[in-house]
């Protein structure tokens, strides 16, 4: 389970049980995953085969039981300490109260010693990006869901981090504008490459922006499969309309769905 390139992730033998109405209940079964430095990975599984349960390992926010994870070579909590990681999760988690470039520039002023010597973005051209240069001054409320996640997604470029987690970024929006935002995702990624990490549900958005897939199965969590994803890049929205795309399409789905039935036999 390796990558061609340097490795930016390295999670291996990492279990994870919790308990459940007294009883412990495993979630991670012996993962072991490497996402090289520029590499883009996506996890997809069934429901309940622990993929926020890896990546929330990944970024430091919960605890394994067993095994280890590294990145960029140094321990979860090194890097974390280092802002080498970036984290998008479901919800924007913007602040009302503040202005779209003011969320942006958050981070920057959280804990400002530890800042020097870091490469920091700037906000404006980070949101210029993402198609936001025309909202800095507005407040998340006047901004469409899209438009707010993109907004959190420029939020976790701004210290320029070795590696993204983003954890369904774009799962409470329509299909519509989850594809113009995937498609922002990947403009901006494919001019900035970085160790990403990205769960997701849908398969379209797994074989656009990755590339590998790995497949998880349930009860307990565990990598399935992992496939390569052989679409040239750049990618745009016309990689859809490929045979090759539609191979791979069938390929992921045929892997889910049979993780799927076996999660309920």
């Amino acid at each position: 389970m390796t990558s061609p390139s340097g490795a930016g992730v390295e999670v291996r033998n990492v279990h994870k049980s919790f308990r459940v109405d007294g009883q412990s209940v495993t979630v991670l079964d012996d993962v072991s995953l490497t996402i090289g430095m520029g590499e883009f990975v996506s996890v997809i599984g069934p429901s309940g085969c622990g993929k926020s349960t890896l990546l929330k390992v990944v970024a430091g926010l919960l605890d394994a039981d067993s095994g280890s994870v590294t990145i960029d070579g140094e321990s979860v909590s090194s890097a974390s300490a280092d802002k080498k990681i970036g984290l998008v999760p479901q919800s924007p988690a913007l602040l009302p109260w503040k202005t779209v470039l003011e969320n942006v520039q958050l981070p920057l002023n959280v804990n400002r010693r530890s800042n020097g010597g870091r490469s920091i973005g700037d906000a404006e051209t980070l949101l210029g990006r993402f198609g936001l240069g025309a909202a800095t001054k507005k407040y998340p409320g006047q901004l469409s869901g899209g438009m707010q996640q993109r907004a959190a997604i420029a939020r976790a470029f701004v210290f320029d981090p070795a590696i993204m987690l983003m954890d369904e970024p774009f799962s409470a929006l329509d299909e519509m504008n989850r594809d113009l935002q995937r498609i922002a995702l990947l403009d901006f990624w494919q001019s900035n490459r970085k160790a990403v990490m990205f769960v997701t549900h849908s398969v379209p958005e797994a074989i656009m922006l990755s590339d590998r897939i790995v497949v998880m199965a349930a009860h307990p969590g565990r990598i399935a499969e992992i496939i390569d994803v052989d679409l040239p890049r750049p990618r745009n929205e016309d990689v859809y309309a490929t045979d090759a795309f539609r191979d791979l399409e069938k390929i992921v789905r045929d892997a889910l769905r049979a993780q799927t039935e076996r999660a309920h036999v």
